[in-house]
């Protein structure tokens, strides 16, 4: 098997026929158990690469490479050297998703929102879900809010529940677009634990962040990106002592 989760080759997005470069030829691997931190500024391209992953945002061009199979393209070849299709919802199931804001269905009890993937996607009982569900929201301090709706919540509870309810589907690697972005400043220290906690027990992870602090503590690699290319990659360390790009020594300056 790979080392490779995913490997990102010459990944393309642009707008208005080219005019616009969203992404212009990022290639990068991710590692199984890496904490790959994207830092830089706004509109550089961090959270278009991010969404581009699971094809959220579908590329112009490039590749990108997950467990093995380019999920770009409309087929690829089997083990048998036969062309099907490429099942993209079924990789997509593989890769937890974070946003900016929550996505919680406000009709739904948190334990609805938690069960609904594992249940239809999945095809899991619903006691059997329920049960995972509950472990779940134990394991991030929020058990006793199962039968609570989103509104009752605060924004960093929701976050926490959304990161979980990701955790339900068990994904081989967990993307997070500036999950703490939209919270009050006290609320975001409890998304960052769970987080933290994440990286700990060894779960690839993909973060766009603002939170330079958490880049630094929980990162094992830093992305630096501006107007759609990857300018600089390394160690936290690498990054923020002893940063090269010029690009990135300015956009450092600002931010610590």
């Amino acid at each position: 098997m790979s080392q490779h989760l995913i490997q990102v080759t010459d990944l393309k997005k642009h707008y208005n026929r080219g005019a616009i470069k969203a992404l212009d030829g990022v290639s990068v691997n991710i590692d199984r158990g890496d904490v790959m931190v994207i830092i830089g500024p706004s509109g550089s391209g961090k959270s278009t690469f991010l969404r581009s992953l699971n094809l959220l945002e579908e590329p112009t061009g490039g590749s990108i490479m997950f467990d093995g199979i380019d999920i770009t393209k409309k087929k690829t070849r089997n083990a048998d050297g036969k062309l099907v299709k490429v099942d993209i919802d079924q990789h997509r199931q593989k890769m937890g998703m974070v946003f900016q804001h929550f996505n919680l269905f406000p009709h739904m009890t948190i334990l609805d929102n938690m069960t609904l993937a594992p249940i239809q996607v999945k095809h899991m009982n619903r006691a059997a879900a329920e049960e995972k569900a509950l472990n779940l929201l134990a394991r991030v301090g929020l058990q006793d809010r199962a039968g609570a709706y989103p509104i009752q919540l605060s924004g960093g509870q929701k976050q926490r529940v959304a990161i979980v309810r990701a955790l339900a589907m068990e994904p081989e690697v967990m993307l997070f677009d500036e999950p703490t972005s939209a919270l009050d400043p006290e609320m975001v220290g409890e998304v960052l634990d769970v987080m933290k906690e994440l990286a700990a027990e060894g779960m690839t992870m993909v973060v766009v962040t603002h939170e330079m602090g958490f880049a630094r503590e929980v990162g094992n690699r830093v992305l630096f990106m501006a107007d759609g290319k990857l300018l600089e990659e390394g160690t936290p360390e690498d990054i923020f002592t002893n940063p090269q790009h010029p690009r990135l020594q300015d956009f450092l300056s600002k931010v610590l």
